[in-house]
């Protein structure tokens, strides 16, 4: 590899005109943006600028990237982060195992190759492990997930800060790899701790709220036709209405989607509070959560209307 690989961009993956046209193309997929968070990934894909989306579990941060990919034909990669994650981790590692069974075959083959050239050999780049931010950059243009950043350290939120910034990688062993094409990341926040400022200025930024009553039903039906449109809209009243308790975690859009095929599945046509009550589990995934909605008025919080 020469001392900087500029790599090639295949294609036009997909040009749109603005928002409406991105959040048309983004329907057809299933996910239905507003009209805030299309502007916001409409911008992303024309500034060529890193998208920080913020907001409470299962609102569609992540599904959002997975469309994105879908719509524009790019290939996707996900960095799942968590604490202790390291650069090696999310940048490149090298394959020891393929490296010493290589030398042990020189070995064995009498290789006359002298100890500087072998050496050179077993950092070839068929022994390189790309991770997920090298192969963004090396299949480009691409999406680039990084989900859950608020769970990494901060050491690690400096070094992706420093990525991000050109959209280079420097390999010491075989020279610099930088995408022609910067690709578009997606960055992902539940907001567990505070994201530095430093990084958030970097990107674009967007808070991702739970839809409204009308955009829930139209994702559930979008996404779950079999389901009936009065179960449909039971549910997503009835979600609505345990997001506005005191709960450890409120359920979001794929925690609704996922209690509405449980119902379906079950035969419901309907929201019964008794197989309401007996699915729960499905909606919510805290004890103190489950036996905080039982201890309530069922008709409540399950009757239609």
């Amino acid at each position: 590899m020469s001392e900087t690989t500029v790599l090639p961009v295949p294609g036009a993956d997909g040009a749109f005109g603005g928002p409406d046209e991105l959040a048309a193309a983004l329907e057809t997929t299933g996910y239905l943006p507003d009209e805030g968070l299309a502007t916001a990934a409409f911008l992303a894909l024309a500034m060529h600028r890193p998208l920080f989306l913020e907001g409470e579990a299962g609102v569609g941060k992540t599904a959002l990237a997975r469309a994105l990919a879908e719509v524009t034909g790019r290939p996707l990669y996900r960095l799942q982060c968590y604490e202790g994650l390291e650069a090696s981790q999310a940048l490149y590692d090298w394959d020891f195992g393929r490296q010493l069974l290589h030398l042990r075959a020189a070995e064995a083959a009498h290789a006359t190759a002298d100890t500087e050239t072998l050496e050179a050999s077993l950092y070839d780049r068929r022994f390189l492990l790309a991770r997920p931010l090298l192969q963004a950059l090396e299949d480009s243009p691409s999406v680039l997930l990084v989900d859950e950043v608020d769970r990494a350290d901060d050491e690690f939120e400096a070094f992706l800060l420093e990525v991000l910034s050109d959209f280079t990688i420097s390999i010491p062993e075989l020279g610099t790899v930088r995408a022609q094409t910067p690709p578009l990341v997606v960055l992902t926040s539940n907001r567990t701790r505070e994201v530095h400022d430093a990084l958030k200025r970097r990107c674009l930024y967007h808070w991702l709220a739970h839809p409204d009553f009308d955009r829930e039903v139209a994702i559930l039906r979008r996404r779950l036709p079999d389901v009936t449109e009065r179960l449909t809209r039971e549910v997503a009243r009835a979600t609505a209405k345990l997001r506005t308790l005191d709960l450890l975690k409120p359920p979001g859009v794929a925690e609704a989607m996922d209690w509405a095929t449980a119902l379906h599945t079950l035969g419901a046509r309907d929201l019964d509070p008794d197989v309401a009550a007996r699915t729960l589990g499905a909606v919510l995934k805290y004890r103190e959560d489950t036996d905080r909605v039982h201890a309530m008025a069922r008709g409540a919080l399950f009757g239609g209307g």
